[in-house]
């Protein structure tokens, strides 16, 4: 059986994973608190979930799309915390 294959529970996990992430990263970023920097860190997260789901699915679109925001969040990442 392969571990992230379309239609399986890991495979579904990865996809609600990368959902839940982004969201709750976007939150912390929306309200400006002190943590807001770890929004970047969970965008980045939501990226890679959704760039893997986007690999399994054959959606190159998505790919691109997703791989472009991860880059984005690395430089959040940069800014927000590490500079």
């Amino acid at each position: 059986m392969v571990f992230l294959e379309q239609g399986t529970p890991s495979f579904t996990a990865l996809k609600w994973f990368g959902t839940v992430t982004g969201v709750i990263g976007a939150l912390v970023l929306a309200l400006n608190i002190p943590i807001s920097g770890w929004g970047w860190v969970l965008f980045g997260v939501s990226s890679l979930c959704w760039t893997i789901a986007g690999a399994v699915m054959r959606d190159y679109s998505l790919v691109v799309l997703q791989s472009a925001f991860l880059i984005v969040d690395i430089i959040g990442v940069w800014r927000w915390l590490l500079v």
